[in-house]
């Protein structure tokens, strides 16, 4: 009996190649996937033992390991399968699985043993497979210590178990062809951001992102998107915390850095992001609110897995947004938000946005540092994105009451997908801007740009902008300006 037990111990790896490299695929869970810090855990899965390979729906006949898993199977009993019965023997083995494997493997075994019944010819055949393997199992022992020696070196050398940093630097060179008063030679910008992005429970987000940066151009026509700061002094630029509460609900409570467009889901415009110039991004989000400098909070609903409605409420003003003699709720300069919007994932993708503003009186900023009519504005705005698979058809229209009339603006514009190259986006867009504190008419802007990703850590966008500031006043006040951005993602 002893030399059968010690023979049965032999026999397991080679069982093991058989089995749990096969099997072990139908024993994992399935990691939960997170949306902001890889944090992952092992949901729990109930197996069912099978009496039949027959019994598993995604194993047939043809399948080279069929033959292994029959034997496996109504020989031995130690292979399980899913509820659903599948076997799903594509997914690679991690080592809980290998060792849950291992122990229905052994299981077998030792009632073999307690038994007598483990065949002579089985034992001559497991060894000589054992033999015959012998330098691909020594080989993966040693990838695995291997492994398991990096993945030491990683833990005792990482950044932080909660915390993420990413990185993001942006270069402009920006070369006015046909000039505006103070805008009459080449000129240089750029922005970097740290994001410290920390999760605790897999699902949350905290962030903390430092900002400096220096220069911008065409400022009377809302600037440069990926623009902000001066002098490359560091600030906390962002400054908030996003929690769930259950599948479809969202909160997020800001110290600093969420306004307007902050608080959506998504602004609808394919443009806005790949464009150079701010104007790219709805402009109503940001004029005539309060600067993303206050405290906040939103809140984003699921109603269904295309429908979203987002709200939020920033607050701010010179003496601090949470100075206690004046509260959040009782700031000079308020901004509320509404939004609902339907995204398809396909052909079809439009919102509908409700902005209530307070500013304080006089000319106030809005968080392009540009004026805005002061007092009380109410905004109502509409935005579509057609998709036709190679390109899009997409734009927006704004219609604004404030103290002293009404305003209208829109924007409108087409681009292709995968222009030429593999995530590249050509567009050109324009329209009409909103109207500034001070100026006759809407500034009115047309941009083309070409965004082409050379890899995941380098984007390259060049551009051409026309504008016109809307300005009164005896000067030529239309522009024409060539851009490049250089972006890394780190």
């Amino acid at each position: 009996m002893a030399k059968l037990f010690w023979q049965s111990l032999l026999a397991v790896p080679a069982a093991l190649g058989a089995a749990v490299a096969v099997s072990g695929s139908a024993i994992a869970a399935e990691a939960a996937v997170t949306t902001q810090v890889s944090n992952f855990d092992q949901d729990s899965v109930q197996l069912a033992q099978i009496t039949s390979v027959s019994e598993l729906t995604d194993v047939l006949p043809s399948d080279w390991a069929f033959q292994a898993l029959q034997s496996l199977v109504e020989n031995y009993g130690c292979i399980q399968g899913y509820p659903d019965r599948t076997f799903r023997g594509q997914r690679s083995l991690t080592r809980f699985e290998f060792a849950a494997g291992l122990n229905s493997c052994l299981d077998v075994i030792a009632t073999l043993i307690a038994q007598s019944g483990i065949d002579p010819d089985d034992l001559a055949t497991i060894r000589r497979l054992q033999e015959e393997f012998q330098a691909e199992l020594a080989t993966l022992r040693g990838r695995v210590d291997a492994l398991e020696a990096e993945t030491a070196t990683l833990r005792a050398q990482q950044f932080s178990t909660t915390t993420k940093l990413r990185g993001q630097a942006d270069f402009h060179l920006i070369t006015p062809f046909d000039t505006i008063p103070d805008e009459t030679s080449t000129s240089v910008a750029a922005r970097a951001r740290l994001n410290f992005d920390s999760s605790f429970t897999g699902d949350d987000r905290l962030r903390i992102r430092l900002q400096g940066g220096d220069g911008n151009a065409f400022e009377s026509l809302y600037g440069l998107a990926n623009a902000g700061g001066s002098n490359y002094d560091v600030t906390i630029d962002d400054f908030y915390y996003s929690f769930p509460i259950g599948n479809r609900i969202t909160v997020t409570a800001a110290a600093r850095g969420l306004s307007g467009d902050d608080w959506v889901v998504s602004t609808i415009l394919p443009f806005d992001g790949p464009a150079v110039a701010d104007a790219g991004n709805p402009r109503f989000y940001a004029t005539g609110g309060s600067s993303s400098n206050g405290a906040g909070a939103g809140v984003s609903i699921a109603l269904t897995d295309n429908i979203v409605l987002d709200a939020g409420y920033t607050a701010s003003n010179p003496g601090g947004a949470t100075d206690p003699s004046v509260g959040i709720f009782a700031a000079a300069d308020q901004s509320y938000i509404a939004q609902l919007s339907f995204l398809s994932d396909g052909f079809l993708d439009l919102g509908i946005a409700y902005m209530h503003n307070d500013l304080s009186s006089g000319f106030a900023l809005n968080n392009t540092g540009i004026a805005a009519p002061a007092g009380a504005t109410d905004t109502f705005a509409g935005l579509l994105n057609l998709d036709f698979g190679g390109f899009f058809i997409a734009g927006h229209g704004a219609f604004q009451s404030f103290n002293g009339g009404d305003d209208f603006s829109w924007t409108a514009g087409i681009g292709f997908e995968n222009f030429l190259a593999e995530g590249a986006q050509l567009g050109v867009y324009g329209g009409q801007l909103p109207q500034l504190a001070g100026y006759a008419d809407n500034p009115f802007i047309v941009e083309g740009y070409y965004e082409i990703p050379f890899n995941q850590f380098l984007t390259i966008t060049p551009a051409v902008i026309y504008g016109d500031t809307g300005l009164a006043g005896a000067t030529d006040q239309t522009g024409f300006w060539g851009a490049l951005r250089a972006t890394f993602r780190f």
